[in-house]
């Protein structure tokens, strides 16, 4: 699987190089969500303007993406999916799982907010 990895200071963009997130690419998406997220990331923009095609295997990938970025008070965002992959997105309804944004203005913003949001909770607990 191609891909590439931009690593900024509060987050990773993980962009496929790809056009169909297949059965036969999955796998190696989920192992490389893994990977960043075990390298100590928690914050994760997947940009999917490459990727014109996915199947139920390719959505269960970004399922457990979203689900290890999650668990420990990160974010796992959606950038930029096409009209495909979008329309199965909500098929699925996971357009209420994911967060899903068209720009990487709009990601870096949620994951600005994110981190508000995380650090007003933590204060309420204390």
């Amino acid at each position: 699987m191609k891909y590439t990895v931009d690593k900024k200071e509060q987050y990773v963009v993980f962009t496929p190089m790809e056009e169909k997130l297949d059965t036969l690419l999955s796998p190696k998406l989920k192992s490389e969500l893994l990977t960043v997220h075990a390298e100590g990331y928690d914050k994760l923009v997947i940009d999917m303007s490459n990727v014109k095609y996915a199947d139920s295997s390719g959505l269960s990938a970004l399922l457990v993406g979203n689900r290890e970025f999650s668990r420990n008070g990160g974010i796992f965002i959606v950038m930029n999916p096409q009209d495909h992959v979008m329309k199965l997105i909500k098929i699925s309804m996971l357009d209420k799982v994911f967060t899903i944004v068209n720009t990487l203005e709009e990601a870096a913003e949620a994951v600005f907010m994110h981190t508000i949001d995380s650090v007003d909770s933590e204060e309420e607990e204390d």
